[in-house]
């Protein structure tokens, strides 16, 4: 087929995610490898925000796709309820990079899905209803996880299922208060918090599920103290705190899971996207070793056909040892470093950005219409006119591929890029960013 007739047969056939069908147009992707993806016409498009946040090794990573195949050739599925090699061994791996009171894995097939268990392993555990999470948070699309979600991709669920509790990040570039420091800012956003379970019911939460870094609402890092601090909310009530680290985990932020930069142990974590790449759907929970001995004399009522397969546990095991034989986190935190000085300048030349926010390979530069003011380029979830649209096109034209989100940009390239690469393509985003500045800033 040539790139045209595969654009038209998808149009044609594909309903496509978040997305009006008639507008659509998507890029026939004949070949890829590394951080980059060849159209049919060979024009070579660098992928800047790691697919959908999840393909951390890059595309063509050999010690993957032989694992893969190798376990094709043993078998490609074996129910949940049979001994399978690598399932096992991919568990046993997990919770050897956890904190030593981690102690098992239900394996899902992906974010969504490890939300949604979470929610009930839970409930199941605590025997209360209520489940708290952020306004600006995303845990995927789902039913259950859709209503843990808090931003506008929540409203085609509501009117909502009872129980779902919101409340806000401590998003300091946006709050009204001037604070003297970040640990002023943590203690007052935890006081809210707080307060506000204390309206709700202390003895009715039965968990407080956080992106640990808020991913594609905005990369907002939790000030100092403040993880530490609902960890002692949890503590003090009885509540669960649940870490969901499907796109900070798995090396993005410079540490194997993102709560490790932060002096603070969850009670679960949910995972995804790095744990395979992309390569073979995956996801998971893993549990404290005391919640896990809850579920030996009681009934874990959570189940998937799909449940820790085969061929992603084998790609997830392959997976972790690329990360440990290439020291993924040590590129991580030498490209991050350049990665930070470099979106800290753009926001020195640019009118157009207000904040920059990174930590690791995973970053947003936040537009504004005026730094003064700091009034967002688009309304909150009203981007009337196609701006951010017209700004992902101007990108997309340069062959800089990522993905914006309200008034922000994302940049989150594959753990493997090179300093070199990322130079290259910051000049694109620089010269993206003049265009802002001329067509829709006041300064």
């Amino acid at each position: 087929m040539t790139g045209k007739e595969v654009t038209e047969l998808q149009k044609k056939y594909n309903l496509q995610s978040w997305s009006r069908q008639k507008n659509i147009n998507p890029i026939a992707v004949k070949r890829a490898e590394g951080i980059y993806f060849w159209d049919y016409e060979d024009n070579r498009y660098t992928d800047m925000s790691s697919q959908l946040v999840n393909m951390n090794v890059g595309f063509g990573n050999k010690e993957i796709g032989d694992a893969i195949k190798a376990q094709v050739d043993e078998y490609c599925y074996m129910a949940p309820s049979y001994g399978v090699e690598k399932r096992a061994l991919l568990a046993e791996k997990l919770i050897g990079l956890m904190p030593e009171s981690m102690g098992k894995v239900f394996f899902t097939n992906a974010g969504a899905e490890a939300n949604e268990n979470a929610i009930k392993i839970a409930r199941l555990y605590t025997g209360r209803g209520k489940v708290m999470s952020r306004y600006r948070s995303y845990h995927g699309s789902s039913f259950g996880a859709g209503n843990l979600t808090g931003e506008p991709r929540r409203y085609a669920l509501e009117p909502s299922i009872p129980g779902f509790i919101k409340f806000f990040d401590p998003y300091i570039y946006r709050e009204v208060i001037e604070f003297a420091s970040e640990e002023e800012a943590s203690e007052y956003y935890l006081a809210k918090l707080r307060e506000q379970i204390v309206y709700e019911g202390e003895q009715q939460v039965a968990a407080i599920f956080l992106e640990t870094i808020t991913g594609s609402n905005g990369i907002i890092i939790p000030p100092k103290g403040y993880l530490k601090g609902v960890r002692k909310i949890c503590d003090d009530y009885g509540i669960l705190m649940v870490c969901d680290e499907v796109m900070a985990g798995f090396g993005r932020c410079g540490t194997m899971f993102a709560f490790e930069n932060f002096d603070a142990v969850p009670d679960m974590v949910t995972f995804a996207k790095g744990i395979t790449c992309g390569y073979v759907p995956l996801g998971g929970v893993v549990v404290s070793k005391q919640i896990a001995e809850h579920f030996d004399e009681n009934m874990l009522s959570c189940g998937l056909t799909y449940s820790g397969h085969p061929l992603a546990c084998a790609a997830g095991i392959a997976c972790l040892d690329f990360y440990e034989k290439s020291n993924i986190l040590n590129n991580v935190k030498t490209v991050g470093k350049v990665l930070g000085e470099k979106l800290e300048e753009l926001k020195e030349k640019h009118s157009c950005v207000g904040d920059v926010r990174y930590i690791g390979l995973f970053s947003a530069v936040e537009l504004v219409k005026s730094k003064d003011t700091k009034e967002a380029l688009v309304p909150y979830g009203k981007d009337m006119n196609g701006v951010m649209a017209t700004i992902l096109g101007k990108l997309k034209e340069k062959r800089f591929m990522t993905y914006t989100h309200e008034n922000i940009i994302i940049v989150a390239p594959p753990l493997i890029i090179t300093e070199e690469q990322l130079l290259e393509e910051l000049v694109k985003l620089d010269e993206v960013l003049s265009f802002v500045d001329q067509e829709f800033t006041r300064n």
